[in-house]
């Protein structure tokens, strides 16, 4: 019994899922809010209304505004590997979600635009945390489509 525990906790140690806070705008700091208009996810003017990282902001966000969902991922090691991806709504064909996607991967919502590519953005938290993200940037969707 003490090597399952002891494999569990490894695996949800080394867990890809941190439990960062779900945050909104108004909790960003301003450097997080200049850092993430230099990536080109978010307007002057935009609102974010929800984001979530699962490492640092610098490594990591999954975002939705009044215009858009967004995420990226910054990889510090070889930039070439760093993704950033984003859809306005009115070019998002659907969107899935994801509660359970395996023991060592986050929630996530699956984003496809009408041009057929598709993307992640990720989040975690309590069941209640998670689901309203995922609908509060369904709603989002809804109302801008």
């Amino acid at each position: 019994m003490r090597k399952i525990n002891s494999v569990i906790f490894i695996l949800l140690l080394f867990s890809s899922c941190r439990h960062n806070p779900i945050e909104t705008g108004d909790s960003l700091s301003k450097a997080d809010i200049a850092y993430i208009q230099g990536l080109q996810l978010l307007d002057k003017g935009e609102i974010i209304y929800k984001f979530y990282s699962e490492a640092s902001k610098k490594e990591a966000g999954n975002l939705f505004t009044n215009k858009r969902i967004a995420t990226y991922w910054m990889d510090k090691r070889n930039s070439q590997k760093s993704q950033i991806s984003f859809a306005f709504y009115p070019d998002i064909q659907s969107i899935d979600t994801v509660y359970y996607a395996g023991l060592t991967y986050c929630p996530y919502m699956l984003v496809t635009k009408k041009d057929s590519t598709k993307f992640k953005v990720s989040v975690a938290g309590s069941h209640r945390q998670i689901k309203a993200f995922f609908e509060d940037a369904l709603r989002q969707w809804k109302l801008r489509q």
